[in-house]
């Protein structure tokens, strides 16, 4: 994968088994921070959704239980000593997740003079925990109720990475000054949980099919007995009360526009992603004729 500006994130080359989704990994970024000044982040972005889609395909359908442990106890170490515990693939994945932190770090570094490692690195550890324990679930047939799962789940859709690494692109060094990451910690799961039930809305049917844990919509019918229809407009109602949730935190969240029209643009694009089922992973006709028409074809004038 090259997405200019940068350096190149080769996995698809070397793990045939990864989605290669180029494309929408990008098209989310269009959404997040669609203004001309914004082109570096837009790249980092890209980067972050590539590298959090070959992690979740490591953790769902290829790494073995075994193998997943060992990765997420390297990644928490950030120790890149500790590679050689891990099979050939998982290497790979992990030196391209730490030369892909550094860069951005190093950036953010020169630019406002802060270190971000450890918050970079944290957030990343945490995701990649939040998906051993979906492992766990999905291997021993555990069935969570709709609040574990959700407090599982904001994590593990990969909406805090992008977050957290919105916020250390977009700063400047007077914001990183006066401000923490903790102040936005209420519009940053706001933003999580709304993806999430957004993406289960969407990605549910495929995922029943391919294997996956239970999502929103069967965590609640497992839980009350509910009927798919009926779990169906409960999540459409939790989906209605975060967007009033998220749009009163994002009037209450120390000024940053910038970063807190991110976390509002996750939600308005997740609807665009999935709209019509899971057009991250499978690609409808109507998704990807907006897709040519957002990314590729000339506007007429």
């Amino acid at each position: 994968m090259h997405l200019g500006g940068g350096k190149k994130l080769a996995l698809g080359e070397k793990l045939s088994f990864l989605r290669d989704r180029m494309v929408e990994n990008f098209v989310w970024t269009v959404a997040f921070a669609e203004e001309p000044q914004f082109g570096y982040y837009r790249r980092v972005a890209a980067k972050v959704n590539a590298v959090i889609t070959t992690i979740d395909d490591i953790y769902d359908t290829y790494g073995e239980l075994e193998e997943l442990e060992v990765f997420t106890q390297v990644v928490d170490r950030w120790d890149i000593n500790a590679i050689d515990s891990l099979p050939e693939y998982m290497k790979i994945c992990f030196l391209a997740l730490h030369n892909f932190v550094n860069e951005v770090a190093f950036d953010v570094l020169k630019e406002n003079g802060h270190n971000v490692i450890p918050c970079l690195k944290k957030v990343w550890a945490d995701l990649c925990k939040s998906y051993l324990v979906e492992a766990k679930w999905y291997r021993n047939g555990y069935k969570p109720s709709l609040h574990e799962y959700l407090e599982n789940g904001w994590i593990s859709i990969g909406a805090p990475v992008i977050l957290v690494n919105a916020y250390v692109v977009l700063s400047n060094s007077s914001l990183i000054d006066s401000v923490s990451l903790d102040e936005y910690y209420d519009i940053i799961r706001s933003s999580s949980i709304l993806l999430r039930l957004v993406n289960d809305l969407g990605t549910s049917e495929r995922e029943k099919e391919t294997g996956d844990i239970p999502k929103s919509i069967e965590c609640y019918m497992n839980e009350t007995g509910a009927s798919e229809a009926d779990a169906g407009r409960h999540v459409n109602w939790l989906i209605s009360e975060t967007w009033k949730k998220m749009n009163k935190e994002a009037t209450t969240s120390p000024e940053f526009k910038s970063f807190i029209d991110v976390a509002l643009n996750i939600g308005r694009m997740s609807l665009c992603m999935y709209q019509y089922g899971d057009a991250h992973s499978i690609q409808d006709l109507e998704t990807k004729n907006n897709i040519m028409s957002l990314l590729f074809q000339p506007i007429i004038v």
